[in-house]
């Protein structure tokens, strides 16, 4: 199923995306949510994010390739930081420029996967870890690439990944799919820019669910996204980043300059 946040009579709803076709649900997308009976045409609607999640989590270093490349070393355990929560934004949302009195150096896109929490997950193994993921959903986690090293005392990974609208997911969350058997492509401006396997993933998504769970309790609607590998470039205003994964489809945005 593919599941989408939607605008509907000025309030947010919830859909199940149906080809080109929403059907319209009623209830808690986390409490077997009933179709109301109402359909409507996807190009009709303004997407929202397909959830509201309480934190927000993007790691780093998590493919072998990237790894690899950078000369970095395998992480022992999960390495991560959290996005603030008024960064995300939807499918066709633009993602502003930061203001040049705030930050005028390069920003960068990373293609990613995104895990979605289905069910509050405490202190759970691998084995337990994959009853409590709802789905899965494209992320492009944008990076203020030379802000996080700014500052030689004090790496600043949160604030470079917060500005606002710096957290585009959607557009929908896939539920039933083998997340190892999944592709991340990113496309800018229609060229293939980023194109990787997710089994490539030093820690698989049911091993950072469970790894996780141990350090923090994990709500319904939380979304990890699990890091990005080869091919992340600068972005310029203009631009269309598009994120697409097979059985989850394609996350659009476009780079624009930051107002005068």
């Amino acid at each position: 199923m593919l599941w989408m946040r939607f605008v509907l009579d000025g309030r947010p709803a919830l859909g199940q995306l149906d080809g080109d076709r929403v059907v319209v649900h009623e209830g808690s997308l986390f409490e077997s949510p009933r179709p109301t009976g109402q359909v409507l045409s996807a190009d009709s609607v303004r997407w929202l994010p397909p959830c509201e999640p309480g934190k927000f989590i993007c790691l780093w270093n998590n493919f072998h390739a990237a790894a690899a490349k950078q000369g970095q070393a395998i992480p022992a355990e999960p390495l991560w930081v959290i996005k603030a929560a008024s960064a995300l934004s939807a499918h066709r949302a633009p993602i502003p420029a930061p203001a040049a009195s705030a930050y005028d150096g390069r920003v960068v896109f990373e293609g990613e996967l995104g895990v979605v929490i289905g069910r509050r997950c405490r202190d759970v193994d691998e084995a337990q870890a994959a009853d409590h993921i709802l789905g899965y959903t494209c992320v492009n986690d944008v990076t203020a690439l030379e802000l996080i090293n700014r500052d030689p005392a004090f790496a600043q990974w949160t604030r470079a990944k917060s500005f606002d609208g710096f957290g585009p997911f959607g557009p929908v969350i896939a539920t039933g799919l083998d997340p190892l058997s999944l592709t991340v492509r990113t496309l800018v401006g229609g060229r293939e820019r980023q194109n990787y396997p997710v089994a490539d993933m030093i820690f698989k998504p049911a091993q950072i669910v469970a790894r996780l769970s141990r350090e923090m309790t994990l709500e319904p609607g939380d979304v990890i996204s699990c890091g990005t590998s080869l091919g992340v470039l600068p972005m310029r205003p203009g631009q269309l980043i598009e994120v697409s994964i097979e059985g989850i489809g394609t996350l659009s945005n476009e780079y624009q300059a930051a107002a005068a």
